[in-house]
């Protein structure tokens, strides 16, 4: 196995060749690997399953020593894939506190920073929610349709009996 990233590459079932896949990607590509899935409220909201995390995001941790705990972003290491945030610390041997860092794949999260045009853009927000209603009229539409069609349908076949 070479050390040098391929854009080629596609899948492995080996974990050895994933972790080298995550390991070695460039920091474009690895941004991508800290997408974090939103709340239930945020998801109907905008439309979307998950966005990449940014400072001042409010995450509840999901997974692990700190479950259920809440907190806001303090920084996002997108060479190690981490995520510090505010509150989540261990004590040192020494009586320090310090950061834990944790991965994005173990957090939701529950308030936006919306302070960016870009990433409100990438949101859709208004559009999204207008997608959902005509998608809501479109099924509307076809039902009544599909009624009218076999209303039809059922008078043909009454009058053929006749």
């Amino acid at each position: 196995m070479k050390a040098k990233f391929r854009r080629t590459w596609n899948a492995s079932a080996q974990p050895r060749k994933q972790r080298k896949y995550l390991a070695n990607a460039p920091l474009h590509i690895k941004r991508k690997f800290l997408n974090v899935q939103l709340s239930k409220e945020l998801r109907k909201k905008y439309g979307k399953r998950n966005i990449g995390i940014r400072k001042n995001d409010t995450v509840k941790i999901m997974v692990g020593k700190f479950k259920k705990q809440s907190g806001k972003v303090l920084s996002v290491n997108t060479k190690f894939g981490k995520i510090t945030i505010e509150g989540i610390q261990k004590k040192k041997m020494d009586g320090s506190k310090v950061a834990v860092p944790i991965r994005a794949s173990n957090l939701m999260i529950t308030i936006l920073e919306l302070n960016d045009k870009k990433r409100i853009a990438k949101l859709g927000g208004k559009k999204t929610e207008d997608k959902i209603e005509n998608k809501k009229e479109d099924i509307k539409k076809t039902d009544k349709t599909e009624i009218k069609e076999k209303n039809i349908k059922n008078v043909l076949k009454e009058e053929n009996k006749k």
